[in-house]
């Protein structure tokens, strides 16, 4: 099975040796991301609540240049620097899926990268 790489102009360019997205058969395997604005290259200011809103945003357009939506998405994996924000990042996360959210594992770690407090990966499937 292929590998295809997905990149999307809205998302932020990698920084490093790995792709925004990667299409295997019905699967989109879409890289952590953390809350950089894909215009300015650099990590949005505030909170968990505005960190959280980028992040999503950058997933939907990684997520949207494979031809999906957020619907799409199947599983998550979310890296909170401080579990006591779950609260306030769960309200604006629930904001970006319908009536049927993915299967989700949220977990507390020590470090993202300096001035980061949420980084979302994600995968999505597609219809054959």
């Amino acid at each position: 099975m292929p590998k295809i790489p997905v990149v999307s102009e809205n998302a932020p360019k990698a920084v490093g040796p790995y792709t925004q997205g990667i299409r295997a058969g019905d699967f989109l395997f879409i890289s952590g991301q953390v809350a950089f604005n894909p215009e300015t290259g650099k990590l949005v200011e505030g909170d968990i609540t505005a960190q959280t809103h980028q992040t999503l945003k950058n997933i939907r357009a990684i997520v949207e240049a494979a031809g999906g939506t957020m619907d799409n998405i199947v599983k998550v994996n979310v890296y909170l620097t401080n579990i006591d924000e779950f609260k306030p990042f769960n309200e604006t996360y629930a904001q970006y899926f319908g009536k049927t959210p993915p299967a989700r594992c949220t977990v507390e770690v020590s470090r993202l990268i300096p001035g980061a407090v949420v980084e979302i990966e994600a995968i999505a499937r597609f219809k054959s």
